[in-house]
């Protein structure tokens, strides 16, 4: 997934944001059912230990979206959060492999419009299907029923 970073004075004034106008906006606690220590967050954290916080519980986005990430350094696997309650871990992750959120940023929403490109095989190999504008609720219909192993995302959130 490729992202477009926007100016600082875009995330301070929170243009470019999910939602119009609005700023970013998230707390996270490092226990379950938002108890425990809380840090709220405008901007990115590279690394959830900086604010004295050994892990994520829960977390309450205000405005947003935001990306989360199972390790420091925005890596690994990614989560999309969006304005609402995650009371513990399974609430924002349906991963059986990790249970933390180590760093998180907001979600840069660069251009409503959006192109991505599906591809059979890992590597970006194989059959391709782009797709532009529209949703495809369907990708048996075109030929790929479970076969998209690798995605490019080249415009868009």
């Amino acid at each position: 997934m490729t992202e477009q970073q926007s100016p600082p004075e875009q995330m301070a004034t929170g243009e470019g944001a999910g939602e119009q106008g609005g700023n970013y906006k998230i707390t996270i606690y490092e226990l379950e059912n938002f108890q425990g220590k809380r840090c709220e967050l405008t901007e990115e954290l590279p690394n959830i230990i900086e604010k004295d916080l050994e892990k994520v519980g829960s977390i309450q986005v205000e405005a947003g979206p935001w990306l989360g990430f199972e390790r420091q350094g925005y890596a690994g696997e990614q989560f999309v959060l969006e304005k609402g309650d995650y009371p513990r871990w399974d609430s924002w992750s349906n991963s059986h492999n990790s249970d933390s959120l180590m760093s998180i940023r907001p979600l840069q929403i660069d251009s409503p419009d959006h192109k991505i490109h599906l591809f059979e095989n890992v590597g970006y190999t194989g059959r391709k299907m782009e797709i532009v504008d529209d949703d495809v609720p369907s990708l048996w219909a075109h030929g790929f029923q479970d076969r998209v192993a690798s995605v490019r995302a080249l415009n868009g959130t």
